[in-house]
């Protein structure tokens, strides 16, 4: 199995695949709307419009697994998110990320991360695992690492 086997709904509740991304170099990321880290969104989105002519997507997973804070349905988390952040980024529906009801994509991410960035968990939102052009995974960032650190990661990959 691959990263483009893996499928997922999107916030608006279509079904889809990661294959629709192969070619591109993607920042998959655990969301919250009510955390402290919240603001990552404006960072997030700087990067996707900094380097989406070059090929990076960002994907926005919404979960509510840490303290309560992505407590709102998919309608309003993409309404919070376009209305406060203004996010153009791929947001998906609502999922878990670590435990028995994980969904695939975290699971796969959790356990193919290369060392020394395999943590082998999802410690709180907006953890980030950057992904190549060919679907490998090449690191995963802590929570509280910021979006603009990872620039020069995703120009590395971009050429």
């Amino acid at each position: 199995m691959s990263l483009y086997d893996i499928e997922v709904q999107t916030i608006s509740g279509e079904a889809s695949s990661l294959s629709t991304y192969k070619g591109k170099v993607l920042l998959i990321v655990n969301t919250a709307s009510a955390c402290g880290l919240t603001p990552h969104y404006k960072g997030l989105q700087g990067l996707y419009e900094q380097y989406q002519d070059k090929g990076l997507v960002v994907l926005g997973f919404p979960c509510n697994q840490f303290a309560g804070q992505e407590p709102g349905m998919n309608e309003e988390i993409q309404s919070f998110c376009e209305l406060n952040y203004s996010v153009t980024f791929p947001m998906f529906a609502k999922v878990d990320v670590k435990g028995e009801n994980a969904h695939p994509l975290f699971t796969y991410l959790v356990n193919h991360t290369p060392e020394p960035y395999r943590t082998g968990d999802i410690e709180w939102n907006f953890v980030k695992f950057l992904i190549d052009a060919n679907g490998n995974i090449v690191k995963q960032y802590g929570a509280r690492t910021e979006p603009a650190a990872l620039a020069p990661d995703i120009e590395a990959l971009l050429g």
